[in-house]
């Protein structure tokens, strides 16, 4: 018996080395040897599993990961194991449910805290994953990558403060990282301190000058600061000499030139590389959405490509439903919009796409939808305490907020051109006119979702009777400015609130709110369907899956509002 558990050992062990050298093919069939005939061994149960994984068959892998936690329901290496394979195929709920016995131990370790902290930032909850990665840095006093964990989450929750703090930590335990830099960067962005910023993101390329998401956040910030895509690109285009088949620097590149209005030069940077065969998905989902409104059946080419390249991917099948509308095949459309639906139910840009095709095939089904008499919906602020009127208080929190206007420009990314969004959620500050406007905007909404009737519809069977932000913030729109017509895809009721204006929203429906037009191209093109004119204190809440924009405007005054999305609680 001795001899069998020792050969059974060896055996692991080198099994073990080859794994760590990545030789995964040499390792698989000497552990499955091992794995059938010491079946109840949970160690090669679970190597065997590992080997699986790094073969490309994750289905075995995850059954043999599950095998060795049953064997051994204790073991951290094996639950670590299995939680990041569900994590990395898309199941941070099952993921969550096989750490989190391990993770409710006192003595869990560091790795086991790490993962069960990765598949609640997974899912989301923030503040969860937070003290879970708090607990590791407690459990592993010295660990700089526990520090570097931490920072990373409290940037995703916007704590931008703590986060820069907890990276510098990191980095004074020796963890001289790209991404601790990069993590640094993004904190001191948040905290407007944007010279430090930029340093700290040119730190993270010198020491991986082809990191792709250290080059997005190097780019965003020169661009919101100037407005110059010259300026914004130069860091890219250096990496892109030395490697220019690099799929995630073109793709970086092309959305900025996009962004900034740019569309004929986003195509020649990404036609030599959506030309080859090898080409990856996403650059042809990035080309099929760049050709929409000039060549709609070659847009159905590309996303048909990455479609069949990435049947699971919400992303390339969306861009082929999106390709589908530009065409004018709305019947395609509405048959792929409506399988990503029930795949995926409170997905508001899926049902966006749906709505959008079911406009084009004239199904009563959008009306339902978009019933702007009973979904659509307006209302005053309150006056908070402290203030003798509403227009007393708008007037002190238009000086509060155009504090945090400091960019130049719009960001990559979102729905404003020729404006500027802030940088952090507004429920983390700590000025007193800024959590006033909280208190000002409560009672409309309860009072909304009070109004609201129950039912059944995607609206209504969600009501609770409570509600949270998910995400607060305000734009500043410059004269010619607008919002282009987008949709919320997190989102329940999305809003506008509008704290001043310019006066030409007298004039016509200069900077008034639309509804309707889709913000993806539609053969035939459809317009808006419904308006709300602006005013100050006005607070407009609508379902987040129905395109809304803007009417740029003229003058010379800006446009400052307050947007946010609600979820039910």
């Amino acid at each position: 018996m001795t001899t069998t558990l020792s050969d059974l050992s060896g055996r692991l062990q080198a099994a073990a080395g080859l794994l760590r050298q990545g030789r995964a093919a040499e390792a698989a069939p000497l552990l499955r040897e091992c794995a059938q005939r010491w079946p109840a061994s949970a160690d090669a149960r679970r190597l065997h599993g590992l080997a699986l994984r790094d073969c490309g068959d994750l289905a075995g892998a995850e059954s043999e990961l599950r095998v060795a936690l049953v064997l051994a329901p204790g073991s951290g290496p094996a639950a670590v194991a299995l939680a990041d394979l569900l994590l990395d195929t898309g199941r941070a709920e099952l993921a969550l449910e096989a750490i989190t016995p391990l993770a409710s131990a006192r003595n869990a370790d560091l790795n086991v805290l790490t993962t069960f902290a990765g598949a609640l930032k997974a899912l989301g909850r923030l503040p969860e994953a937070i003290a879970a990665y708090e607990r590791g840095v407690a459990v592993a006093p010295t660990s700089a990558v526990a520090e570097h964990n931490l920072a990373s989450v409290l940037g995703d929750a916007e704590r931008f403060a703590e986060a820069e703090t907890t990276a510098r930590r990191a980095l004074a335990k020796g963890l001289d990282a790209p991404e601790v830099w990069l993590v640094l960067g993004r904190a001191l962005m948040g905290l407007r301190r944007h010279d430090e910023a930029e340093a700290a993101l040119r730190k993270a390329l010198a020491r991986r000058p082809d990191y792709v998401d250290a080059h997005a956040s190097l780019i965003q910030l020169v661009w919101m600061r100037t407005g110059d895509t010259g300026r914004a690109l130069a860091a890219v285009s250096a990496a892109l000499r030395a490697d220019p088949r690099n799929a995630g620097l073109v793709l970086r590149k092309v959305e900025l030139l996009d962004y900034a209005g740019d569309q004929a030069g986003a195509h020649a940077a990404l036609a030599p590389l959506v030309s080859s065969p090898e080409a990856e998905p996403g650059l042809h989902v990035a080309a099929s959405r760049l050709l929409g409104r000039s060549d709609p059946a070659r847009a159905v080419w590309h996303a048909g490509i990455a479609a069949r390249a990435l049947p699971g991917d919400y992303v390339a099948q969306s861009a082929l439903c999106e390709a589908w509308l530009a065409a004018g095949d709305a019947a395609q459309a509405a048959r792929l919009a409506q399988r990503l639906h029930e795949r995926m139910p409170q997905n508001q840009h899926a049902l966006g796409l749906l709505a959008t095709a079911w406009r084009l095939l004239d199904d009563p089904r959008y009306a339902e939808l978009y019933d702007f008499d009973q979904l659509v919906w307006t209302g005053r602020l309150d006056t908070p305490q402290g203030w003798s009127s509403l227009e007393a208080f708008l007037a002190d929190l238009a000086v509060s907020l155009s504090r945090l206007h400091a960019f130049r420009t719009h960001p990559i990314g979102q729905s404003l051109r020729h404006g500027s969004q802030t940088s952090q959620s507004l429920t983390l500050s700590d000025d007193p006119v800024i959590q006033a406007f909280f208190t000002a905007v409560d009672g409309p909404i309860r009072r909304r979702l009070e109004a609201l009737a129950p039912g059944e519809d995607v609206i209504r069977r969600r009501k609770t009777g409570g509600y949270r932000f998910n995400g607060v913030w305000s734009v500043r729109l410059s004269p010619d400015g607008y919002h282009a017509d987008h949709l919320h895809p997190m989102g329940w009721f999305s809003s506008a609130c509008y704290i001043a204006l310019p006066s030409a929203v007298e004039t016509g429906r200069q900077g008034w709110l639309k509804f309707g037009e889709p913000g993806v191209p539609t053969a035939p093109a459809l317009g808006p369907q419904h308006f709300i004119k602006p005013e100050p204190g006005l607070l407009a809440l609508f379902p987040a899956y129905m395109w809304h924009g803007t009417v740029p405007f003229s003058g010379d005054e800006p446009r400052l509002t307050i947007a946010f999305d609600l979820v039910p609680a």
